[in-house]
C-alpha cells in the first residue's frame, strides 16, 4: 500500500498550490505554499483510490470528577475523533500544521484508533524542512519530528508508524537551465521516505 500512497503523492503538482501571499516581515512579497490547498488536492487523490476518513464519536465520562463538582450543561455537536484516511486497517494522516498536531497523531490518535479496532498501523505524511521554508512560519517538519521520536524511544503502547517526509522536487533547480520553467512542474516527492520510525507492538 506504500506504493499506492507514493503514486498518490506523485501526481500532486505543487506549483498549483503556491497561492498564499506572505504577510510575514521575513517573507515579504513572496507567494507561499498553501497547506489547505495541498490537503484538498491530496485528499481528492486518496478518495479517488478508495481511501475514506474514519470518524469515531466519543461519549465523555464524568467518573473522574471530584465528588462535589457539578459540571455545567453542554449543548453542541457530539465530540468525535477522526483520521484522515483509512483503508485495509492502515491509517494515514497528512499534516502541514503545528508540531503539536504531529505529536498527537502519532503518539495518541494512532494508538486510540488501533485500540478501537479501526487500524493496525499508520503512516504520518509530513513536509521536510526545506519544504516548510516556502510555507508560513511555524509549520513542523520531518527532521524535527523524527529526532524527537527517536530520542523519546518506543513505548509499550505504541503501534508501527511510518513517518513519511515529502518535499517539492529538488531536481527542478538542477534542470532549470535545460528547459523552460513551464516544462518543469514541481511534484511532491517522498524524498525522506526511507527514514522509518519503528515502534514496538504491545
Amino acid at each position: 500500500m506504500l506504493k499506492e500512497i507514493e503514486a498518490i503523492l506523485a501526481v500532486i503538482v505543487v506549483e498549483q498550490h503556491k497561492t498564499k501571499p506572505s504577510r510575514e516581515k521575513t517573507k515579504q512579497f513572496r507567494m507561499l505554499y498553501n497547506p489547505k490547498s495541498l490537503n484538498r488536492a491530496i485528499g481528492h487523490e486518496f478518495h479517488s483510490r478508495g481511501w475514506r476518513p474514519k470518524k469515531h464519536y466519543c461519549d465523555y465520562s464524568t467518573e473522574y470528577y471530584v465528588p462535589d463538582y457539578e459540571p455545567s450543561s453542554f449543548k453542541g455537536p457530539r465530540p468525535y475523533r477522526e483520521m484522515d484516511f483509512v483503508k485495509d486497517k492502515l491509517g494515514v494522516e497528512v499534516q502541514f500544521g503545528k508540531y503539536a498536531f504531529m505529536v498527537y497523531n502519532v503518539c495518541a490518535k494512532m494508538t486510540i484508533f488501533r485500540n478501537l479496532g479501526h487500524i493496525e498501523c499508520g503512516i504520518e505524511i509530513v513536509p521536510v524542512r526545506g519544504f516548510t521554508r516556502e510555507m508560513s512560519t511555524g509549520v513542523a517538519y520531518f527532521e524535527q519530528f523524527t529526532w524527537d521520536l527517536k530520542t523519546r524511544g518506543a513505548g509499550n503502547i505504541d503501534i508501527p508508524v511510518l513517518v513519511l517526509g515529502i518535499d517539492a522536487d529538488i531536481l527542478i533547480e538542477a534542470e532549470s537551465e535545460k528547459k523552460p520553467a513551464e516544462e518543469q512542474p514541481e511534484v511532491l516527492q517522498h524524498s525522506a521516505r526511507t527514514a522509518e520510525v519503528k515502534k514496538k507492538k504491545i
